[in-house]
């Protein structure tokens, strides 16, 4: 059984950082690739990036490149999503997930698994 789990959200001050972790069970972790993604209330979900199975191909959305930094660990089965210089806007739920091969990385329909997600807020 597949389980992912994430951590690390919290409540912190503009310009602040946060890191967020994320561990998944159940699967050879290598063969995934792993997104992303939040969702603010009355909001879609959005991606926010993404990490090839290899970990060298790495995508951001516009709204966070240059402040976020996604990685990975495969020896723990862990993704990471270093957030720095937050701002309000990223306040939202953040969700881990992961799939084995997609066409539209962007899109959440494309992939299997998901955590229950971790809070972010972000006030001014």
């Amino acid at each position: 059984q597949v389980q992912v789990v994430e951590s690390g959200g919290g409540s912190v001050q503009a310009g602040g950082s946060l890191r967020l972790s994320c561990t998944a069970s159940g699967l050879t972790f290598g063969n995934y690739i792993l997104a992303w993604f939040r969702q603010a209330p009355g909001k879609e979900r959005e991606g926010v990036s993404i990490i090839s199975k290899s970990g060298i191909a790495r995508f951001y959305a516009d709204s966070v490149q240059g402040r976020f930094t996604i990685s990975r660990d495969d020896s723990k089965n862990t993704v990471y999503l270093q957030m720095n210089n937050l701002k309000p806007e990223d306040t939202a739920m953040y969700y881990c997930a992961a799939t084995s091969e997609v066409r539209d990385s962007w899109s959440p329909n494309e992939y299997l698994y998901w955590g229950q997600g971790t809070q972010v807020t972000v006030s001014s």
